[in-house]
Order: C-alpha cells, then structure tokens, then sequence
C-alpha cells in the first residue's frame, strides 16, 4: 500500500508536480502522422497540458498553446499558412516557434508582433506517430526503439483512450499473474457460457510455476514460466521488458518466432485519462520485400460492445477493464499487495527513485537517451532471433486493434512465396 500523500506524487501529472516533472523528461506520442492529413490542425493534451498541435504549408510541424495571445481564441479552429498557423479571430499567425509572425489589423509600423509568443515544444515524426517533448532544454534525443525504427516492415497503430489515470495502465503491465486469471480463467468462463468449452486458449493462460522481476538498463525485465512450458520458453529463458516509464513490448520474439510484434504505449493525458496506443509491426522475413508503406494506419481500439458493455472478449478489451475498473485513480492507500506484487513494488520504487533524482536537480538515468550512435536503433527484446517466415492471418493481425490490417492479403500472399522458397531450399 502506498499512503495517500505518495499516491498523489505518483500519479499527478501535471506541470510541477513530482511526477510531471519526471515525465516531461521523456517523448510522448501527441497524434498519428495520418491524423494531419485531411486536417492539419489537431488539439492535443498531454501531461495536463492543453495544445495545439499544426503542420504549417511547407510541411514542418509546430505545437504551441492553445490559445492565441490576443483575445484568447482557441486555436484548433486555426487556418494553415505558408509559415505557420492563422488564429481566425483577427489574423494574428504564429510560427513552429510559437513567435508571432504577423498582426494584419495593426498598423504596419507595429513592432507589438515581435514581443508575443506563445509556449511551444519541440515535436518529431518516426514510425507513424507524432512526438512532443514538454521537459527542461536541451531535449533528449527521440529514442529510435527497433518497431519505430525497422526497415522492410508494416505497422499499424490501434489507439483508444481509457477513463483512468496512466499509472493503473502501467502497473498492469508488471503484473505476470493477471495472465492466467484475467485472460484465462475469465476468457475460458465467458467461453464455457456460451458452450464453446473445447476451444484452446494456449499453453500462456495456464497456471504460473514460477515468475520473476529484474531491473533492466532500459526499465524492468519480467521473466515468466506456466506449468506446461518448459525453462526453454522465451517467456522464461529471454523474457520481456517493461520500457520506462510507459511501454511494454510484446509479440513473440524467441526461437522460431513469427514476424509479428506489438508494443504498448500508455500516454499520460491528465490524471484520470490515458492515451492507450498498441503499436503493431508485421516485418518481412528474410528473403522477402515489402511494398513501401506510405502512411500508417491509425485504427480504434473498442473498449466498449456496441451494447455499450465493457468488451471482455479480447485479451487487450480485459485489460482496459482492469485498469478502469479501479476508478479514475485507484487509492492506494487501500490496496493490500502480496508476494506476487513484486513486479508492480519494484516498478513504484523505480518511480520513486527517478522522482528523487529530478528534486535534487539531476536527470533521469532509465529511458533518457543523448549517444546519437546508441539511438540508431534501440532494442526492445533481450534476445532476438532471425524471424522465419510464419502464416499472417487476418484474424491474427486485428486481434487487439479491432480491424482488419489494411494490407493483409498482399502480406498473406508475399510470406506464402517466402515459406515456399525456404522449404525449396531445405530440399
């Protein structure tokens, strides 16, 4: 249990709070790249900030305030220019910079124009997503984690936003033994109510033999091995990580892995929501080149059935409900964590010592990258074998992201050849 005066410091987000001042040393996704396409003005928020995020008519994007100077118009409304965003009010424009660059209704002698600006933060594109850096200047580099990163690859990005507070999305991430219960023992009850009693859920759902928690320069590395697994399972041998302070990587990634990987993004938004992105990359096996993919599709995630009920007939569907389920912020101060709560303890203490750290006036020393050469291309699995070519179903692709993957077929069709080229070559 936490008391309520630590459960305020680790889940308030906002501008100077303890945590806020952690988190804004680090890259947080704001949009998808494809969001700016019909409509290059969106409003964001993030970390309790609200902003306005453009891209101007050369294409370079900007993140200012949300509200022009003037007569403080909203300016999501705002008309791309040339150089920058129009507040549609009376014409005051504003550059990436924030700097107000023109003020049409004052006189042309004005140097009024050159004294106003507006809070902006450096933003930057990569795999997708658009990303705002909110902390202390100089900012870190945008860390190039491999699914952001990799070459000859497809991605796509299920993304929904969850009514609670980023932490409760986290934590469950450090948490092995919600597998078995959660997603199998509940996956199996909804399955035997509607008599589907002989469908496999895999050897995954079965019970925990043994778990384990470890720091990891990047976060935590949690180890996991269930009864009918043998220590040869990368679930146990390699394990996964947790990526401080947000993400967990998933997908299988041992020996004779598939070529699909998935990631999850929790985005602080304010204190009682998160920005929910599971970011998908199918990538081509050797021997086989894919299509250049021009945009990435960003897809919603349903939370909800259309009857309006919590959907708990997906593996991420049950989690959300579990993060949400504890309230807008769980309290606690009225938990009562056991042994198989290590995970989530270590992770708080890792919260709480990287707090520390920026008090005193130092620099987060987990996830905050500056060697250029290191962030060529950081790697999110302890151990990671050469992909063979593995089936793409379309029932695989949009398990956790609601739709179908916009270019499944072509990719059913292209690791079909790649397969039969590897078994031609094996002869």
């Amino acid at each position: 249990m936490e008391s309520k005066k630590m459960n305020r410091r680790l889940t308030q987000v906002g501008p100077g709070t303890p945590m806020g001042n952690l988190l804004r040393y680090y890259w947080w996704p704001i949009a998808g790249t494809i969001e700016l396409v019909n409509d290059p003005v969106k409003a964001v928020t993030v970390l309790g900030e609200h902003l306005t995020l453009f891209r101007d008519g050369r294409g370079h994007l900007g993140l200012i305030a949300q509200r022009c100077a003037h007569r403080r118009f909203d300016l999501q409304h705002g008309i791309q220019e040339k150089d920058g965003l129009r507040c549609p009010y009376h014409g005051w424009t504003y550059d990436t910079s924030g700097q107000c660059i023109e003020q049409p209704a004052e006189p042309p002698t004005s140097k009024l124009k050159d004294r106003v600006r507006i809070q902006s933060y450096p933003v930057e594109e990569l795999g997708g997503l658009v990303f705002a850096y909110l902390g202390p200047q100089p900012a870190p580099l945008l860390p190039h984690w491999d699914l952001y990163a990799m070459d000859n690859a497809y991605r796509v990005i299920g993304e929904g936003m969850i009514p609670c507070n980023w932490l409760q999305c986290v934590e469950n991430s450090a948490d092995p033994v919600h597998t078995e219960y959660l997603h199998g023992r509940l996956t199996r009850y909804i399955l035997d109510r509607e008599g589907k009693q002989d469908q496999p859920l895999g050897a995954g759902f079965d019970h925990h033999e043994k778990f384990s928690v470890e720091r990891h320069p990047y976060g935590l590395l949690k180890r996991r091995l269930t009864v009918n697994a043998s220590e040869e399972n990368t679930e146990w041998k390699h394990g996964h990580l947790l990526l401080f302070p947000d993400k967990v990587r998933l997908g299988n990634y041992g020996p004779g892995a598939s070529v699909q990987h998935s990631m999850q993004i929790r985005v602080p938004i304010d204190d009682e929501h998160t920005w929910h992105l599971n970011y998908n990359v199918v990538e081509a096996p050797p021997g086989v080149t894919l299509p250049r993919q021009d945009s990435v599709p960003l897809v919603h995630t349903p939370s909800l059935t259309d009857a309006g009920r919590p959907d708990l007939t997906y593996t991420l569907g049950q989690d959300m409900v579990g993060w949400y389920s504890q309230g807008p912020v769980v309290d606690r101060s009225e938990e009562r964590l056991a042994e198989s709560d290590k995970g989530v303890i270590l992770f708080r203490r890792l919260l709480k010592e990287q707090m520390k750290i920026v008090e005193e006036g130092g620099e987060p020393t987990i996830g905050v990258f500056r060697d250029v050469v290191e962030n060529e291309c950081l790697p999110t699995v302890v151990h990671q074998d050469q992909p063979v070519p593995g089936k793409i179903t379309r029932a695989s692709l949009s398990g956790n992201i609601g739709r179908s993957y916009p270019e499944v077929k072509e990719l059913e069709e292209r690791f079909a050849e790649a397969a039969t080229a590897v078994a031609v070559a094996a002869r």
